[in-house]
């Protein structure tokens, strides 16, 4: 039994597992992030449901869909728990919705901005440990462009994403409402994108682009 324990022990890849751990640690926490800020942009604007229900929290674990989870590491594509908002709280609801969709696809890019300005103060302090330099790699080469990713993703104006609901505001109440009743589908159809590729090539341009513009500011 020693024996197979050892040949098992040498076979495994822990470089490859340490970047499976890194890419899980930074889709935790763009996910995280992301349905915090539409709850606290909720509460900000009146509505207390994200609150009561103990979702204005960065424990990951309140937010996380463990099968949105597994879909996004394995194919680029996941969700976490929606975050409940009651846009009855709103003075203006579907204004409301909107901010509040908002909030999370621009957390993202803050995030992103913010772990690319960590990596330039690791990188000009030119250190000698091991540890920074993984720091540094996650933040620029992992978290960055994944929150970049999942930003941009989101502000697809298909239901159930968050584009859809900011769309809302231009368009007249009963085209909005009557889009946000196909939100069912919407995901379906985003699954069925997702796992073809049909779009991904002017998606991931978009990405690559708003990723680099980050990288040149800041950088």
């Amino acid at each position: 039994m020693l024996h197979y324990l050892e040949n098992l022990f040498h076979a495994l890849d822990f470089g490859s597992m340490g970047a499976a751990a890194l890419r899980v640690a930074a889709i935790f926490l763009c996910l995280t992030v992301h349905e915090t800020c539409h709850g606290l942009a909720a509460y900000v604007l009146g509505d207390p449901t994200a609150k009561s229900m103990h979702r204005l929290s960065l424990n990951p674990l309140r937010h996380i869909d463990w099968f949105g989870l597994l879909m996004m590491f394995a194919v680029g594509f996941g969700w976490a728990k929606p975050v409940p908002v009651d846009p009855r709280y709103f003075r203006k609801p579907k204004q409301g919705m909107a901010v509040t969709a908002l909030a999370g696809p621009v957390s993202n890019l803050l995030l992103a901005a913010a772990a690319i300005l960590a990596a330039r103060f690791i990188y000009l302090s030119n250190p000698s440990h091991l540890v920074l330099w993984t720091v540094f790699d996650f933040c620029l080469y992992i978290l960055a462009p994944l929150s970049v990713g999942l930003g941009l993703f989101n502000l697809l104006p298909i239901p159930p994403l968050d584009g859809a609901k900011v769309l809302g505001v231009l368009l007249p109440e009963r085209t909005y409402f009557r889009l946000m009743r196909y939100e069912r589908y919407g995901m379906l159809a985003l699954l069925a994108l997702s796992l073809t590729g049909i779009g991904g090539g002017w998606i991931n341009m978009a990405i690559y682009q708003v990723y680099h513009w980050l990288i040149d500011f800041m950088f």
